[in-house]
């Protein structure tokens, strides 16, 4: 199963506050070992709202608004993409990881090909198929 790890966002992480040396070494080793257990895909952290947008999407086009954004509950300072064979071994690994803190983050299933049952046709899958080909060769 995979799953995205969302790393909320905090007043730091909108104010552009770098983490310290102790912590992206923290996070470094954290990182190696999941690497070494075959666990992670991908992780990278974002930078603030204040460089970001939205696009909201309308009838007829769709509006975009600059950020930044209020503080809230759903904004995200990072993610992870993460391959467990479980929910369970998932919030296990992200138990260990080195947050200070006050620090929250969000763990949920990524979707599938066959969790969407028939409406994904054998045509959609190898549409998906070429796609993720394609895009692993960039």
């Amino acid at each position: 199963m995979r799953f995205m790890v969302i790393v909320k966002a905090s007043q730091d992480t909108e104010a552009g506050k770098m983490p310290s040396t102790e912590m992206l070494a923290a996070m470094g080793k954290f990182n190696e070992e999941m690497a070494k257990a075959g666990v992670i895909e991908a992780g990278e952290g974002l930078h603030p709202t204040v460089k970001g947008a939205r696009v909201k999407y309308g009838a007829s086009e769709a509006g975009v608004t600059r950020g930044p954004f209020n503080i809230s509950s759903d904004l995200i300072a990072g993610f992870w993409l993460i391959k467990t064979a479980s929910l369970d071994e998932a919030i296990g690994w992200m138990k260990r990881a080195p947050f200070d803190p006050g620090s929250e983050i969000e763990i949920r299933q990524v979707f599938a090909a066959e969790d969407f049952g028939e409406a994904f046709t054998p045509e959609l899958r190898e549409q998906e198929e070429r796609t993720r080909a394609f895009a692993a060769k960039k």
